[in-house]
């Protein structure tokens, strides 16, 4: 194997280990990390993630983490410091929602 292919092949295998590893940590929160996170002080907040950043499934357009498909979509949501969410900011002068939303909601 001359040293052009044996680089090629390391690189080939470090991005296929990195894509791997990114795949896995995208996984569906357990109920067990869900306890772990309320027990923490966590709350559920609707409307407040970028596209791609929600923390687990909340309906049409979300299977898991990070699938939201629109920027602060309304059905996604992630986890944040209890108490807090209703006070989140986003643009267009709305907040975050301890339920889900109807706005932003692909079709």
């Amino acid at each position: 194997m001359s040293t052009k292919s044996t680089v090629s092949a390391t690189i080939l295998a470090g991005a296929v280990a990195t894509a791997l590893a990114s795949f896995a940590s995208a996984a569906p929160m357990t109920e067990a990390e869900a306890a772990a996170a309320t027990a923490a002080g966590k709350e559920k907040c609707y409307g407040v993630s970028l596209a791609g950043m929600n923390d687990c499934a909340a309906g049409p357009g979300t299977t898991c983490q990070g699938t939201s498909t629109v920027d602060f979509q309304g059905n996604a949501w992630t986890l944040v410091p209890g108490g807090t969410c209703t006070s989140i900011k986003v643009p267009g002068d709305r907040t975050g929602s301890l339920e889900p939303l109807t706005r932003d909601v692909p079709s």
